[in-house]
């Protein structure tokens, strides 16, 4: 195992690994772990990485999980990548299936990096605030752990997410409210219950598993990144995940330093990235009544604000908003085109991408990805 420390993101204190860890202990900001890359590229090399298991595992050298330790894993990553077949004419466009991995979205990525770690360091009960698909992948990696999951969900959380996450043996809570109240209750909470709170970003190993959504990425363009992504963003942790993978890349010779444009995509009635995007902000505030059937895109407040706003402008990406009508009309025509029932989170950057050519943000010939983050399956009371 190569992880050398943890690091705050903003003003760069040095944490110790090897005990369970949250936020910066100076600055309550989230933590990266750093890993020896030069250590790590004696055994980790892009040739050796054709003969290893199609899953995120594969990486194993850039993960932060001790040599020793056998993962909590049921399989996640390896997930396809799509040439789009009709949907966007006169564009190299391109879709990250991840309805493929186990719970059927992208946050099996994190939760299985992070409960793998969560045990390793010696906790047996975990609570995490969840509008839906987090919930599910927290609880089936928490079953697979042997682990206790307390997990606190809006009210109006989609129905399959409540299901799966009780069905997987979780303590599920309901709240009325945002995903905001359900993690200040687990704040309130944690110390007295002995929970280890595992909510985005919070802790510094869901991002290590979603970075493996850059590596993938590069891997299957043959080490050639695309010219635009196009992400859906609530937390943000994927996005963040992704420019980190791309830095150690780089690092490692893998890649060159040229970067994609990053875009984060946000529905309309949820949407404080793109409003401090365009206000120039460096942190974007709590976006007042938020509301949108995208319930992975219902995050007033993201802690990772401030990276995810840097990202975007030294890619020189930007941020979207997408109408849920939009989102609802768009699942169909991807559907009919493409043969995906994509989640109305993934449904959000292909009614993005419309409106970004329109505005000429995006050229013929760019080579653009779309990461469809979930399955529509998750989502049935918004189609009826």
């Amino acid at each position: 195992m190569f992880l050398t420390h943890l690091e705050c993101t903003l003003c760069g204190l040095r944490h110790d690994w090897t005990r369970l860890q949250n936020l910066c202990t100076a600055c309550q900001k989230p933590l990266f772990a750093i890993v020896d890359l030069a250590a790590a590229s004696r055994t980790l090399t892009r040739d050796v990485l054709a003969t290893r298991e199609r899953s995120l595992w594969r990486y194993r050298e850039v993960l932060p999980l001790p040599a020793n330790a056998e993962p909590v894993s049921l399989g996640e990553g390896g997930t396809p990548l799509l040439r789009a077949k009709r949907f966007g004419e006169n564009v190299d466009l391109w879709i990250k299936d991840e309805s493929l991995n186990p719970t059927q979205s992208f946050k099996a990525r994190g939760m299985a990096v992070a409960v793998s770690m969560a045990k390793h360091l010696g906790t047996t009960q975990l609570a995490a605030p969840s509008a839906g698909n987090a919930g599910g992948a927290l609880a089936a990696y928490a079953a697979r752990a042997g682990l206790e999951a307390h997990i606190f969900m809006p009210s109006d959380t989609p129905r399959a997410n409540i299901v799966e996450c009780r069905e997987l043996g979780a303590h599920v809570t309901l709240i009325d409210g945002l995903i905001t109240d359900c993690g200040a209750e687990i704040a309130r909470r944690k110390d007295a219950e002995g929970w280890f709170d595992m909510s985005t970003l919070k802790e510094p190993y869901r991002v290590e598993g979603k970075k493996t959504l850059g590596y993938e990425l590069a891997e299957q363009l043959s080490w050639r990144l695309p010219d635009v992504i196009l992400y859906p963003t609530g937390g943000g942790t994927g996005l963040i995940g992704m420019w980190k993978a791309f830095d150690e890349m780089e690092t490692l010779g893998w890649i060159d330093q040229k970067r994609p444009r990053m875009f984060s995509v946000q529905a309309s009635g949820c949407a404080p990235i793109v409003r401090a995007f365009e206000a120039g902000e460096k942190t974007a505030p709590e976006f007042p009544n938020a509301h949108t059937v995208a319930s992975g895109l219902r995050v007033p407040k993201a802690i990772g604000d401030f990276i995810m706003l840097k990202i975007l402008r030294q890619s020189n990406g930007g941020a979207i908003a997408v109408d849920d009508e939009e989102m609802i009309r768009v699942t169909r025509e991807v559907g009919s085109s493409e043969g995906l029932f994509v989640a109305p989170e993934g449904a959000a950057c292909f009614a993005a991408l419309k409106s970004l050519r329109t505005a000429g943000k995006i050229d013929n010939g760019d080579r653009v990805v779309i990461f469809n983050t979930g399955s529509g399956i998750k989502y049935l009371d918004c189609f009826e």
